[in-house]
């Protein structure tokens, strides 16, 4: 079983409003083999606590755009990690650190990458650019 057609296209439309935002390191995972309660994990992340809170807004306003309203929504108080909930998609957007002391692609490494839009991509690309450049300075 894989992801379905409608998981897939709330999956793309959340990662184009993360990488809208400037969200780094947006990727999607097809887990409906491997977990009951959804079909795909949407991952991204963020520099600091308004900008994990200004993607989250981001991502609701796209998805109400196509009717899809979140069932569960958590830590927006804390601005850390952010969880958006939509039962066929959940949405997690986390500050940097989180995403990297939490590493949840490892849980889901054998799960299908879902290709993502251009935009998206190049979104990442250019994130990781400006991110050597800051550090050779």
């Amino acid at each position: 079983m894989t992801a379905t057609p409608h998981a897939l296209e709330l999956a793309t439309a959340a990662a184009v409003a993360c990488a809208e935002k400037l969200a780094t390191d947006v990727v999607a995972y097809d887990v409906s083999e491997v977990v009951t309660i959804t079909d795909v994990f949407v991952l991204a992340s963020a520099s600091n606590d308004r900008q994990v809170k200004a993607i989250m807004d981001e991502v609701e306003e796209a998805l109400r755009g196509l009717g899809a309203k979140p069932v569960r929504r958590e830590g927006e108080r804390e601005g850390r990690w952010i969880l958006l909930d939509y039962i066929d998609i959940v949405v997690h957007v986390q500050h940097a650190e989180e995403r990297a002391y939490y590493s949840l692609e490892k849980l889901w490494k054998d799960c299908p990458r879902i290709e993502l839009p251009e935009s998206v991509r190049l979104g990442n690309e250019q994130a990781k650019a400006a991110e050597a450049a800051e550090g050779a300075l």
